[in-house]
């Protein structure tokens, strides 16, 4: 990880260095900077999938990483993905282009994303195609986790390579999966064995999307 934790923001002049909104935020990212598996649990709306995008861009465009993967459980909280035409990669789209986006915005544009998915640094990869491969030198996003099980949390957290980082997000309250959750598992498991990962628990608090979303959110299981 020595070269993550030498990371210090060098991004263009016209791209502002990557600034936290709120504390749990900074904590967010002083762990994106430092640990090798990072853990972020909480609501929609407080930044847990947008700072590691925007941190892979970064990481992209100052070479300190060969390749970003953004992966998720093929668990929609609507419709079966089967529902869709097109292939499993095309399905995904929808769900990938906030990533993407948030990407191009560090990266000085959609040409850099082009390129770097032509060149294969930037792999949008279905979750069922993960078991049997390794990925070294790369910045792992894990996105909807808490419809993970057990089994599967454990078969992505055993493919992290040399020199990779990953990080895992998801809100164990939107849990659309009959099974126990493996990312509850995963949480518990770092605490009771010590294991070295960061783990951010966000709540309605750290919400920076809009104060009608963080009321629904505060509320809604009352």
């Amino acid at each position: 990880m020595g070269k993550r934790s030498k990371y210090r923001e060098k991004v263009g002049p016209q791209v502002p260095p990557l600034l936290p909104k709120t504390s749990k935020q900074q904590m967010y990212l002083d762990a994106l900077r430092s640990s090798p598996q990072v853990f972020a649990i909480g609501p929609a709306g407080t930044g847990k999938t947008f700072l590691p995008a925007a941190y892979a861009g970064d990481l992209l465009m100052n070479n300190q990483v060969s390749k970003v993967v953004l992966t998720r459980p093929n668990v929609p909280a609507g419709p079966s993905l089967g529902f869709f035409p097109g292939t499993l990669e095309e399905k995904m789209a929808p769900w990938v282009i906030p990533f993407l986006e948030t990407m191009s915005v560090r990266m000085g544009g959609q040409g850099a994303i082009d390129t770097n998915i032509k060149r294969g640094n930037i792999e949008v990869v279905p979750f069922e195609t993960m078991r049997g491969r390794s990925f070294d030198d790369a910045f792992i996003i894990v996105d909807e986790a808490q419809n993970l099980t057990p089994s599967e949390m454990y078969m992505i957290l055993t493919r992290i390579g040399e020199e990779s980082q990953i990080v895992i997000t998801g809100d164990l309250r939107q849990k659309d999966i009959k099974s126990d959750s493996g990312l509850q598992k995963a949480i518990e498991t770092v605490y009771k064995h010590a294991i070295p990962a960061a783990v951010i628990n966000f709540d309605h608090t750290d919400i920076v999307r809009s104060g009608i979303c963080a009321q629904w959110v505060k509320h809604w299981e009352d």
